[in-house]
């Protein structure tokens, strides 16, 4: 209110162009997602809400800025936990792709809800993924399942990420860290992999790496166990990539 305000007495004045009228009345009446809200939603169910406290979905969307509005996808998405809280951040104008490599009847059961109007089902195979391919999402995530995507699957996928994405678009890899160096080598055993295998594997699709999170860093992780058998102990890497 005060900012349009001012505005107003400056055109009074023929000091400002009609143009930053409506910069000053966006920025004033725009609101930043509320994630604590999303994932305090007491609809989602105990057993996605006991991981909020090692997942701190709420930190990494805002790290991501993830806004109202946004058309976004959530790939390898499980029964849903992102997707559900990605539906209540972007809210009834946003769109959410809900993406698993096979299609569960179980899972898709729970979009049919109004509550999630604004998701839509796209599942199949990763290296055919079905996203719009024109250009127009603003946001992709797989978290904690790039490992689970066989080597030779993710060139193709990431090429399709990369053509889905407006520019300046944010691909959100999140995953369990494996030892410095070591590549592909625990994807199925430990299921971990290198952050430095997939910083290449990305950018070699055409993504440049934006940024990094600190989030979900455990420094004393040995990265020698299973994360399947010693839950939420190990060390994550949350990098942000952006479609130039």
């Amino acid at each position: 209110v005060l900012m349009e305000r001012i505005a107003k007495y400056f055109l009074h004045l023929n000091l400002l162009p009609l143009g930053l009228i409506a910069s000053f009345s966006a920025c004033s009446t725009s609101q930043a997602p509320d994630f604590r809200a999303a994932v305090a939603d007491s609809d989602r169910p105990a057993s996605e809400r006991e991981l909020d406290a090692a997942r701190k979905p709420a930190e990494v969307l805002a790290f991501y800025d993830v806004k109202s509005g946004d058309k976004v996808a959530d790939l390898w998405a499980g029964r849903g936990y992102y997707t559900a809280i990605l539906s209540q951040v972007v809210g009834a104008s946003g769109v959410v792709y809900t993406v698993n490599p096979n299609s569960r009847d179980e899972i898709n059961q729970r979009w049919k809800s109004p509550k999630f109007a604004n998701v839509k089902v796209a599942d199949g195979p990763f290296d055919k993924l079905a996203l719009p391919q024109d250009g127009s999402l603003d946001f992709v995530l797989i978290h904690l399942n790039y490992h689970d995507v066989a080597p030779e699957v993710r060139g193709p996928m990431n090429k399709r990420i990369l053509a889905s994405l407006k520019r300046g678009g944010v691909y959100a890899v999140v995953d369990h860290s494996a030892k410095d160096g070591s590549g592909n080598e625990a994807n199925k055993t430990l299921h971990r992999i290198d952050k430095a295998q997939v910083i290449k594997e990305v950018t070699d699709a055409g993504f440049k790496l934006a940024k990094e999170g600190n989030m979900l860093r455990t420094p004393e992780d040995t990265r020698d166990f299973n994360v399947n058998k010693e839950r939420n102990k190990d060390d994550r890497f949350v990098l942000a990539f952006e479609k130039p």
